[in-house]
């Protein structure tokens, strides 16, 4: 069951409308997602691999009933990408077209401005959230760009508008759902932060965990729930490369499930351990270790 945008009335609304589509989340996280809702501000979420991050913005689109719209971010990542292009290829065509079908010399401006028309613009993320808003826009992994995208962003976002020089500004009806995230392997600049709203992730507690286990996956017993998810909090205290989040925490009690286990043993880890362990070094230490220490708690 969706619900619509305008009936988000209080955090604990978000809440149950994150609750329904099957994202748990505590009273923090709910209440930074609805200020980022009402206030028209993006949110800006950074925490561990595997804390929930962009899984948030794809329950909050889900739950909100309107489009998810992704910008991944990486190294290099510019204004064309993020923004808009033009299409080249299709362009060369309409023009070749133009030059077959004069009867006399092709006059130069009509023909450039037949070409910048909207047909031939190449919407990228940023700006279909700005046509299509009300949406959600995941910003995913801020942190991997550089600085000059950053400031690009930001002038972006603070606007929630954009002038193309060939059609003119385009402006967001209503703002789109920004929700930024980060693993934090750079820090993002004081610049950007202080224009969201800010929220830290933490890997779930025990109890909570349980609960995303046993809503995620129907059919998984007490048991097995509170032994894997005792058993993926250990983890994340070990010294490991990648410490579990929790898609891994889920993605390993599925694998117990899809062997038929009912229960977490020494045996049933060792066949398993590559659904949560994704790393050579972190599983051989946890081997050397001793499995039964690890599932002792």
């Amino acid at each position: 069951m969706q619900t619509s945008w305008a009936a988000v009335d209080a955090p604990a609304d978000l809440a149950g409308a994150l609750d329904r589509v099957g994202y748990l989340a505590d009273e923090g996280l709910a209440t930074a997602a609805f200020l980022a809702l009402r206030m028209g501000r993006p949110l800006f979420c950074e925490g561990e691999p595997g804390t929930g991050k962009t899984s948030l913005a794809v329950a909050l689109a889900t739950a909100l009933g309107v489009e998810l719209i992704k910008l991944q971010c990486h190294e290099g990542i510019d204004a064309t990408q993020a923004l808009y292009d033009w299409d080249f290829p299709r362009q060369l065509l309409h023009l070749r077209a133009l030059e077959a079908g004069a009867t006399g010399p092709l006059d130069s401006d009509v023909a450039e401005k037949s070409l910048y028309g909207r047909r031939f613009l190449l919407a990228r993320p940023l700006l279909r959230a700005l046509e299509q808003a009300p949406c959600v826009l995941l910003v995913d992994e801020i942190d991997r760009a550089d600085d000059e995208f950053e400031a690009f962003l930001l002038e972006v976002l603070g606007e929630n508008t954009v002038t193309i020089p060939e059609l003119g500004e385009v402006r967001a009806a209503v703002p789109p759902l920004v929700v930024l995230t980060s693993n934090r392997t750079r820090e993002v600049h004081d610049a950007l932060k202080r224009r969201c709203l800010y929220h830290w992730l933490e890997h779930p507690d025990l109890v909570r965990e349980i609960a995303i286990l046993r809503r995620r996956l129907p059919g998984i017993g007490e048991r097995l729930a509170t032994q894997v998810a005792g058993a993926v909090r250990r983890l994340r205290t070990a010294e490991l490369l990648k410490p579990p989040g929790v898609a891994e925490s889920i993605d390993w009690a599925e694998a117990l499930m899809t062997l038929g286990r009912s229960e977490l043993d020494a045996a049933a880890a060792a066949a398993t351990l590559g659904a949560v362990l994704k790393y050579r070094e972190d599983a051989e230490r946890t081997v050397a270790a001793g499995l039964d220490t690890l599932l002792a708690g």
